[in-house]
């Protein structure tokens, strides 16, 4: 998973949330209201709800976009529940939590990686 988790308020413009992500090189943020997470956006979003409707990305709230309920895994779950609720809930980036508290953020990509290298690592005797 990928730590920090960059956070930002749902008053925050959409442009200021997407210069923080070209920043950071990363492809959503975890929105949060009064310090608590709520829902997270992603570069899909931001194209398919602000860019293609042809909005002002500096005059959008990030709170009229971002997809809620916010979805979590605790940090203790085994990377199968991961897959399985992405692909139940049809997400791409799942939140860690370690209780009521952020602490990463795992993606598909990160899944998939994590699983090629499993895979390498199981049938390196073999090879």
């Amino acid at each position: 998973m990928t730590r920090p988790i960059l956070t930002v308020d749902s008053d925050s413009s959409v442009r200021e949330a997407a210069k923080k992500m070209k920043a950071k090189g990363i492809g959503c943020v975890v929105v949060t209201e009064d310090d608590k997470p709520v829902g997270i956006a992603t570069e899909r979003d931001i194209l398919q709800r602000v860019v293609a409707e042809g909005s002002d990305a500096s005059e959008v709230k990030m709170k009229t976009i971002i997809s809620r309920p916010l979805i979590t895994l605790d940090a203790n779950m085994p990377i199968i529940d991961a897959i399985r609720t992405m692909q139940k809930r049809n997400v791409r980036h799942l939140p860690i939590t370690e209780g009521e508290k952020l602490v990463g953020i795992v993606t598909q990509r990160d899944l998939l990686r994590a699983l090629a290298l499993h895979v390498l690592i199981s049938f390196r005797p073999l090879l």
